[in-house]
């Protein structure tokens, strides 16, 4: 006898634990946890990089501008001309010039800083990225402001290209190396320039 009244307070309070989970389910399916936004990506149509000479002199600005985006007309693309030996802080504008005003994105890119990384490389040997000079509150690169160099005279493109949710701890990424970054490129541009 005492063995079925073990079994009987064994079996109810089994039944009442099954209740309280079934309450607290039924809970949960009427009152479901917030679901985390998703951060959709942003359409971005200009890049505008202006190289200003840190002792002095014209301001030069390079830009990829694409409207219409991948498909229909093509990117206009406006080279410039930089001076041999000099060294340049240089910034970034993005833009989603599709709408009217204009959204700036590259603001987008300040607020989710830890996010995004710009990275860079050149060909021709007459120009050269140095540095990023901004980082985000981890103290990691971003990009929107970056130091280059001038050489001897010559022709190249240089290339900029924005990565979103990188590994910004990868091996040399930190250095600007995109090889162990990841992510997902945002935007990608090649743009010729001329050292006098």
């Amino acid at each position: 006898m005492k063995n079925n009244n073990h079994l009987k307070h064994g079996l109810l309070g089994l039944a009442a634990l099954m209740l309280i989970l079934n309450g607290c389910k039924k809970d949960d399916d009427e009152n479901p946890a917030p679901t985390t936004p998703v951060n959709e990506e942003e359409v971005i149509t200009s890049l505008y990089l202006a190289l200003v000479p840190m002792g002095g002199g014209d301001t030069a600005i390079f830009s990829f501008v694409d409207l219409d985006g991948d498909g229909g007309n093509a990117p206009v693309i406006t080279p410039d001309t930089l001076v041999g030996g000099t060294q340049y802080t240089a910034s970034i504008l993005l833009l989603n010039e599709s709408e009217t005003p204009a959204d700036t994105i590259s603001n987008e890119v300040a607020d989710e800083a830890e996010e995004h990384q710009f990275f860079f490389s050149t060909t021709g040997g007459s120009l050269s990225w140095d540095s990023y000079s901004d980082t985000d509150a981890d103290g990691n690169p971003i990009g929107l402001v970056s130091q280059w160099s001038t050489h001897a005279a010559g022709s190249g493109e240089l290339q900029v290209v924005l990565r979103h949710e990188p590994d910004k701890f990868g091996a040399n990424v930190s250095a600007g190396d995109i090889t162990n970054a990841g992510g997902e490129t945002d935007i990608e541009v090649m743009i010729p320039y001329v050292v006098l």
